[in-house]
């Protein structure tokens, strides 16, 4: 068992080491907090490091997602920042403190909390889709669409992020299929009627994904019908799955206030329910969860903690 920390009061403890917590790092540390990262894995980068590659980032088009992770993170070290590896598994806040408790036993305290510990993509768990993970199949249409302009490619899921995807992907692909495993689609009305005014959209309802299947990059795919179980083979070139996402908050929801999907309430100050206590990057509430906005909010959950420390001192 870790030994304790407690009586190490830290200004700022960030919970997660991807995009969002790196920033946060990167801004606490130019403000002269005495911070501490506690990351999960003992590599830095979050989701982005299994990204093949990054066409959207500001300035940095075409980077491979894992030189990106490490470039966040040599900025951090750079500036002398403490990681620890340590899975988070429960947060207190004791009013002008806050208790983080871990796996192996170790207690940290901080006058301030940044969660950010990310999101992850719900996997359908079917033959090739992790072995073809950014090498056709993708989980954000926004992401990686731009790579299969002109090509044909396939959408599973029957929600609005999978509309909405198809609906995007239909702008620039060559064909769009969305396969979904019922009759009818989940989507908003409205987005179902922007999607039927696609003519390079094709439904395929009452099937299922069975297998993703190449050589070097995905090639096509397997579907299963669900009334008989028969299978059928679909050449495509990109299997975008949009099947929901999962908030990383097991940890903290018992005491941090979240929606109904386990996502963080907080705003674009990344200010929650509970003060002393941000949420920055996919974990909270929001519109877009993408590498740019996690990045943001880094910097203005920091921006917020030092507006609460700043208020205690007064």
């Amino acid at each position: 068992m870790a030994a304790t920390t407690e009586g190490n009061m830290y200004d700022l403890i960030i919970i997660g080491s991807g995009p969002a917590g790196l920033s946060a790092a990167v801004y606490g540390s130019r403000a002269g907090l005495d911070l501490l990262v506690l990351e999960e894995k003992p590599m830095s980068g979050g989701q982005v490091l299994n990204t093949y590659e990054v066409d959207n980032y500001l300035g940095m088009p075409g980077i491979n997602g894992f030189d990106m992770g490490m470039k966040f993170k040599e900025h951090a070290d750079a500036l002398g920042v403490t990681f620890q590896t340590a899975e988070v598994t429960a947060i207190e806040d004791q009013g002008q403190s806050k208790r983080v408790e871990t796996a192996d036993g170790a207690v940290y305290e901080a006058r301030t909390l940044i969660l950010a510990a990310g999101a992850e993509h719900a996997k359908l768990q079917v033959p090739g889709e992790e072995e073809y993970k950014g090498k056709g199949v993708s989980y954000c249409a926004t992401c990686d669409g731009a790579f299969f302009r002109k090509r044909d490619v396939a959408v599973v899921g029957g929600g609005d992020v999978a509309v909405e995807d198809a609906i995007y992907l239909a702008r620039m692909c060559r064909k769009v299929y969305l396969v979904h495993r019922r009759d009818s689609l989940r989507a908003a009305k409205s987005l179902q009627k922007r999607l039927m005014a696609c003519d390079n959209v094709q439904i395929l309802w009452n099937r299922t994904l069975a297998c993703v299947c190449g050589s070097e990059l995905v090639e096509k795919i397997r579907l299963r019908s669900v009334a008989d179980q028969l299978e059928e083979e679909l050449a495509v070139e990109g299997v975008f799955i949009a099947v929901g996402m999962h908030p990383n908050t097991k940890a903290f929801r018992a005491n941090i206030p979240c929606d109904e999907r386990g996502y963080v309430l907080a705003g674009e100050d990344c200010v929650t329910r509970v003060p002393g206590v941000f949420a920055a990057g996919d974990i909270r509430t929001k519109q877009v969860r993408q590498i740019i906005t996690a990045v943001a909010d880094g910097a203005c959950a920091v921006a917020s903690a030092e507006q609460y420390l700043n208020r205690q001192e007064e």
